[in-house]
Order: C-alpha cells, then sequence, then structure tokens
C-alpha cells in the first residue's frame, strides 16, 4: 500500500465532489462535517461510500470530500465516483473489483431541459376541447 495522499474528483448532474484520501483510523468528513449530519440520509451516506466497503478498507483510510453543488443525491453519486477513482490511484489492483461493480462509471443522466409551449420538460398544458 501507498503511504501517500490520492486526490480524485466525480460529478453527477451539477454536483462536484473532490475525494482525498490517506492511511489513518477511518475518520470520514463532508465538508467538515459528520457524513450522516451532511447527506441527512442513512441510504446517501452507505451510497456515497460503497467503494471503501467494496475495496474492504473502511476502517483504515481516512477520507476527506469538498463537494458543491447540485442536491444531496447528487453530491452523494460524485462522492461515490470520486472516492472509486481515488480508490484506484491509491491501490490500482483494486481498479477491477470497482469496475465490475460499476464505481467507475459516470452516470450520464441530466435534467431534460424545459421546453416552449409545455408546463416541464414533456408534461403540456391541460387540454379543453370547449
Amino acid at each position: 500500500m501507498n503511504s501517500e495522499i490520492a486526490v480524485a474528483t466525480g460529478s453527477r448532474k451539477n454536483a462536484v465532489a473532490r475525494v482525498s484520501i490517506k492511511p489513518g483510523t477511518g475518520k470520514i468528513e463532508i465538508n467538515e462535517r459528520q457524513p450522516l449530519k451532511y447527506l441527512c440520509r442513512q441510504n446517501l451516506v452507505t451510497l456515497a461510500f460503497a467503494p471503501l466497503f467494496e475495496a474492504k478498507l473502511a476502517g483504515r483510510l481516512d477520507v476527506s470530500v469538498r463537494v458543491k453543488g447540485g442536491g444531496l443525491s447528487g453530491q452523494a453519486g460524485a462522492m461515490r465516483l470520486a472516492l472509486a477513482r481515488a480508490l484506484v490511484k491509491y491501490e490500482p489492483q483494486l481498479k477491477g473489483a470497482l469496475k465490475d461493480a460499476g464505481f467507475l462509471t459516470r452516470d450520464p443522466r441530466m435534467v431534460e431541459r424545459k421546453k416552449y409551449g409545455m408546463v416541464k420538460a414533456r408534461k403540456r398544458f391541460q387540454f379543453s376541447k370547449r
């Protein structure tokens, strides 16, 4: 294992996350706050840090995250991608396992733009025959 810091970025929707990992006691912080305090929901915390558990490095690395933009769900997805990329930089032989689990693929889905003459992107105004 390397004894240096690995830094990577990830994005999802309009959120961008920058993750740095280093050997330590397993301390995790997002924007200088506890993960559950920041993301508010346990399922988002589980989603964001799934690559750590897949790599079986959960208690051995300190993770520091800076995230901005988007909502909580997009930020959790951005953290997941950034953490997976940082783990590959830190430990290159993890690439196969993380790729098979789908953690190294950026989710390309974005919000569809609103079209003129419609309420939202696809929802139309109510039709009235008379």
